[in-house]
């Protein structure tokens, strides 16, 4: 009886150790791909880790881009916090990119809704809405400028519109509103070419069992197009909302960061900072802006992290 028992226990233990996942061995990795990778490791070190490293060195020092310097600790650090200039161009950044990511986001959905259906045409209609993506930025920006300024105002004096008779550019309570306007017609096209691979994605079965259930185009879009996309939707509002945070081009060949100072971004503060003699103060700056990033793009992680989108 006890060997009986003895055999049972052990053809159980056996079976356990059957079901059990073998370890792992850990692959090799062959000496190729380091080959491969050590070139553009060697590039990025060289081109952007130690320019950074240098650029955060002398930000604690009182260095204006050549000559001597002094280390002079957290001073640039403590008055970036205090200098309005700067705290107004946070502001104005940080409200830029919110409201242009909804704009974008939205257009970029519903676009996207669209050219899915069947409508006719919807190939070509695809190509034509993806032009901008391949436009420069400067250029878009100095053919709106010249728009804004000139043929808005010049329609507006001929159909007696006052509102339009003026270059909205010229307006610092109203110039951020062209910003943005630009800016999401450059960016809705690659957020819309995402959002297309979502919709595509989406198994047809979902909505013909939907139609048979009574559900309208509406509910349809609401309680399937959209929980089944969220994921895309996520994706796209955060990187959409960290490239905004780093507008310069546009708002350059628009504005100029005016009128005043009314639209000049963190990007843009930075640069005409180094070539204004406040080289450890803007780096400071720039230190500061790269540290909101790296906390967006690890929210970003955390957001995305188990989502097969793509």
């Amino acid at each position: 009886m006890a060997t009986t028992t003895a055999a049972v226990t052990e053809s159980q233990t056996d079976s356990r150790r059957a079901e059990e996942p073998a370890p792992q061995r850990r692959r090799k990795v062959e000496g190729i791909y380091y080959a491969f990778l050590l070139p553009s490791l060697i590039l990025f070190t060289l081109a952007i880790t130690i320019p950074a490293v240098i650029g955060i060195f002398f930000s604690f020092t009182n260095s204006i881009g050549f000559g001597d310097w002094e280390f002079i600790g957290l001073v640039n650090y403590l008055a970036v916090f205090t200098d309005p200039a700067i705290l107004q161009s946070y502001l104005f950044t940080f409200w830029f990119a919110f409201v242009t990511v909804i704009v974008v986001n939205v257009l970029a959905f519903l676009l996207a809704v669209g050219l899915v259906s069947r409508v006719r045409l919807k190939t070509g209609l695809r190509t034509i809405f993806v032009i901008p993506m391949v436009i420069s930025g400067i250029i878009i920006a100095y053919v709106f400028n010249f728009l804004f300024s000139n043929s808005v105002p010049a329609l507006g004096q001929a159909w007696g519109i006052g509102w339009m008779s003026e270059s909205i550019l010229a307006n610092p309570d109203l110039a951020w509103v062209a910003i943005v306007i630009v800016t999401a017609w450059q960016a809705i096209p690659g957020t819309l070419l995402i959002y297309i691979a979502g919709l595509l994605a989406i198994p047809g079965d979902v909505y013909e069992a939907a139609s048979i259930d009574g559900a309208g185009k509406l509910q349809q879009l609401w309680r399937i197009t959209l929980p089944l996309v969220a994921g895309y939707v996520v994706i796209n509002v955060i990187i959409g909302f960290k490239d905004f945070l780093n507008a310069y081009d546009i708002i350059v060949g628009l504005t100029n960061g005016g009128p005043g100072t009314a639209t000049r971004s963190i990007a843009m503060t930075i640069f005409t900072g180094f070539s204004g003699g406040d080289y450890a103060y803007q780096m400071a700056n720039a230190t500061i802006f790269f540290l909101i990033a790296i906390t967006l793009s690890l929210l970003q992680l955390r957001l995305t992290r188990g989502r097969n989108v793509f």
